[in-house]
């Protein structure tokens, strides 16, 4: 079959997620003839399901410490350009109602169809041709260094290409490889990806003790080791943390995931901010007569409670337990440790942690550095957030930095 290919562009942009539709708006409105390609039906599949369907489209507090990445600076330059309160200014010129529901984490106060509408609408300001429901077939570079995506539907030609087709997680809604498969294919290394923001998944004798918890929840800390060498410091999260029937999920655990490895344990303090040791020996002094799940019962939830009382703690009265037992019970509770067997994987989990070596990029622009024309945003870089708004703010930001890149070049 023969297509006509499709000319006059000057820059194609393959992903119609938050950073592409970022990037196509930026580099439509700036004067640059865009075209954005992407399989799906709909733009912005993945903003529809976020936040519980209302969009935690940013947080407040956003800056390079909140992202992982093997270089912890890469992300400086794109964020401090375009910063939350761009984005927010963005959202109140569109008149969409939000709020902010924790500490920085703002949200639709309708549905996230909104933040799709407001980009769709940005995009027909800068006159962005959409092309929806275009299989990707090939993309290659003439010697002329210009790109050529094939599709299904057609040719398209253009001498910039802004890759924003995300990372692996959530395939449901379309995720796959290609930005890394491409990301090679043009000579860029590729850190290796892996699932992040993801729960937890354990052992078949682990599972046997959490299987009846399943449902249960706690606010716990989780201190994860960040960086390494002088780059190396230590990042503490307090937050829920839910039991499952395949092992632990929850807003901390999954940011935990980010940073966990297969084979580390995980550390879980679950009296956070309390002196554990202190609290035990109180109770015992103001109720001699109490039982030990009684005792726990006071600081944890009841099945929890009588996990441990009946795993650590002797039957009988708290007036017969040597104080070593209590203080013992409290190192447990403050750094309990267990030994994750794996993740939910890329079914469950919200970004993709790797992706695209920040060293083959410019942290201006996200042009890779040997491939003129060429830029790379979003997730498919090697730049992950935590759980909150911060991956949308990448978004944003990295997709910003590349469209007026391609503005200033074609515009």
């Amino acid at each position: 079959m023969t297509f006509q290919a499709a000319a006059g562009f000057d820059a194609i942009v393959l992903g119609a997620g938050a950073a592409g539709l970022m990037a196509a708006a930026t580099a439509g409105q700036g004067g640059a003839r865009v075209v954005v390609v992407d399989h799906a039906q709909h733009a912005g599949r993945k903003i529809l399901i976020s936040g519980g369907g209302r969009c935690n489209f940013t947080n407040m507090d956003a800056g390079a410490g909140q992202f992982i990445s093997a270089n912890p600076h890469f992300a400086k330059s794109a964020l401090a350009r375009f910063t939350p309160a761009d984005f927010v200014a963005m959202v109140q010129r569109h008149r969409i109602p939000w709020h902010e529901k924790a500490a920085g984490q703002l949200f639709c106060d309708r549905s996230a169809r909104d933040i799709v509408d407001m980009l769709l609408r940005e995009c027909l300001n800068g006159q962005v041709t959409m092309r929806l429901s275009h299989r990707i077939i090939d993309v290659s570079r003439d010697a002329a260094g210009h790109y050529r995506v094939e599709t299904d539907h057609g040719v398209f030609h253009a001498p910039s290409l802004i890759v924003a087709t995300g990372g692996l997680s959530i395939p449901k809604l379309g995720a796959t490889g290609l930005a890394h498969d491409l990301a090679r294919r043009f000579g860029l290394r590729v850190v290796a990806p892996a699932p992040a923001l993801v729960p937890l998944t354990f052992g078949a004798q682990d599972r046997e003790w959490m299987e009846p918890l399943a449902g249960l929840s706690a606010t716990v800390g989780i201190t994860c080791h960040a960086g390494e060498g002088r780059q190396a410091r230590q990042v503490t999260f307090r937050d829920g943390m839910v039991f499952t029937h395949r092992g632990l999920s929850g807003p901390v655990i999954l940011q935990a995931s980010s940073y966990w490895q297969p084979g580390q344990a995980v550390d879980i303090d679950l009296l956070p901010g309390m002196d554990a040791a202190a609290r035990l020996l109180e109770i015992k002094r103001d109720r001699p007569r109490a039982g030990s799940v009684a005792m726990l019962s006071m600081l944890l939830p009841q099945r929890l409670a009588q996990l441990f009382a009946g795993q650590h703690l002797p039957e009988g009265q708290l007036a017969g337990m040597p104080d070593a037992v209590l203080l013992n019970m409290a190192r447990v509770l403050s750094v309990w440790r267990l030994n994750p067997h794996g993740t939910e994987g890329y079914v469950k989990a919200e970004v993709t942690r790797g992706g695209v070596d920040t060293d083959c990029l410019s942290s201006r622009d996200m042009e890779a550095r040997d491939v003129p024309g060429l830029f790379m945003v979003g997730e498919a870089v090697d730049v992950t957030g935590w759980l909150g708004g911060y991956n949308f703010q990448w978004a944003w930001a990295s997709g910003r930095a590349a469209g007026q890149a391609v503005a200033e070049r074609h515009g």
